[in-house]
This record gives structure tokens, sequence and C-alpha cells, in this order.
């Protein structure tokens, strides 16, 4: 499965880049495929390694916040794999027609 999520603490001040960047290290230190942009991590892997990689991070963050808002997006489907990397090879291949 395919977990997109945003972790935002709340509370905790208007720069929070230091706190959002403890719940990338766990995501990073996990193992797992995964990458981050402006708005999302995207992580990769079986729903219970996932979730808890989910769980960690949220868990980190809440340590410095006193309220924690979780954005989470998942695509599932069975037998895929590479799926973080093949999907965006799939549309960079159509728009190189």
């Amino acid at each position: 499965m395919l977990v997109a999520f945003s972790v935002t603490p709340l509370g905790a001040g208007e720069a929070v880049g230091d706190v959002v960047a403890e719940a990338v290290r766990v995501v990073r230190e996990s193992g797992l495929p995964n990458r981050t942009d402006a708005m999302f991590t995207t992580l990769e892997g079986e729903w219970d390694e996932v979730m808890a990689v989910v769980k960690r991070a949220v868990d980190v963050v809440s340590e410095r916040a006193p309220r924690v808002s979780l954005v989470l997006k998942a695509d599932l489907r069975p037998g895929v794999t590479d799926a973080l990397t093949s999907k965006v090879a799939h549309v960079e291949e159509y728009l190189s027609r």
C-alpha cells in the first residue's frame, strides 16, 4: 500500500519545521520506501508496518505539541510493489509521447 500523510503540530508556534522534521526522521529510519515533498510524505509497505510508522510519526510530534492534525490518503492495491516510483514513471512515460 501507499500512504500519503501529513502531520501538523498545532499550538506549538508558527515555525514548526523542526517538529515536522522529527516525524520525517521516523519515516526515514523505518527503512520503508518513502518520499517527502512540500505537502506530504508518502510511504510504501504492508498495512501494519506503514500504519505503525504513521503512529510513531504522530507520537513524536505530539511530544512537542499539545494538539496534532493528521491527514492521510491510502492506495491499497494487493500484489503491487514499487508503486512509489512506478506510478510516477508511468505518468512520465505518457508525457514523453
